[in-house]
């Protein structure tokens, strides 16, 4: 596995369509524009909540966790690929500043193995592809390297940074993982994500407020509740009774 800083540089300057490989929050908020995602994974890697964040999901003095990939003979990650065309010259710059500049990580170039679902004898989409991954290194300024599960989980639930609350990035992982990729197994995740909603429900933090769902369930709730501020313009009318 080549690693290099300027990978993204030396891909985006040859012009052609980049495949990009998400494993954390790209997964579920990508934010740039592609031609195409589908989910497979990468072997020789294994996900860790093991890199730092002191801008999206935590601050300087307290830096919130978020997924790196470690290297593991025998891993494999599932997550989503995305296809960006030639022609999107946001969607690098983007990132580089979104997971490099203000993440640590760095970017390297692996095989990306599309899910099995995807078979098809007329598309290509089953061919293994080389993709662009972004990953942390123990090098970085933001490393946090390993700990007991129960103390990420613990730092998890109590850090927030200027795109939300650390637990939002977790639980939204798990929920795609478990909706888009249900055969795929990664206890590391699970394991904090369970940790995670048992420490919430002893300590009574409602999880569904961090991770913005209960304002989201007042504005649907609001946007359905019919007016009555034009009842009282319609006139009364009596009713008489008639014996036919």
């Amino acid at each position: 596995m080549a690693m290099t800083e300027g990978t993204s540089q030396v891909m985006e300057a040859k012009k052609e369509p980049i495949w990009v490989f998400g494993y954390g929050s790209l997964c579920w908020n990508p934010g740039f524009e592609y031609q195409q995602s589908i989910t497979g994974y990468v072997k020789g890697f294994s996900r860790r909540f093991w890199q730092g964040n002191t801008t999206h999901r935590g601050t300087e003095t307290k830096p919130g966790r978020v997924a790196t990939l470690v290297e593991d003979k025998e891993g494999i990650t599932w997550g989503k690929a995305f296809l960006i065309s030639a022609e999107n010259n946001a969607a690098l710059p983007y990132l580089s500043n979104r997971e490099c500049q203000l993440g640590g990580y760095r970017t390297c170039v692996v095989n990306f193995h599309p899910r099995p679902f995807y078979t098809s004898s007329t598309s290509s989409t089953t061919e293994k592809k080389d993709a662009l991954l972004y990953i942390a290194v123990p090098e970085n300024r933001h490393w946090l390297g390993a700990a007991p599960l129960p103390d990420i989980a613990k730092q998890i639930l109590e850090c927030q940074g200027s795109s939300g609350y650390n637990v939002e990035y977790l639980l939204r992982l798990a929920d795609f993982m478990r909706e888009e990729i249900p055969e795929a197994l990664d206890e590391h995740l699970f394991s904090l994500e369970r940790l995670v909603r048992k420490f919430a429900s002893d300590m009574k933090i409602c999880l569904k407020s961090l991770m913005g769902e209960e304002e989201e369930e007042k504005a649907e709730v609001k946007a359905v509740v019919p007016s009555y501020q034009f009842a009282s313009r319609v006139p009364e009318k009596k009713l008489r009774c008639v014996n036919m």
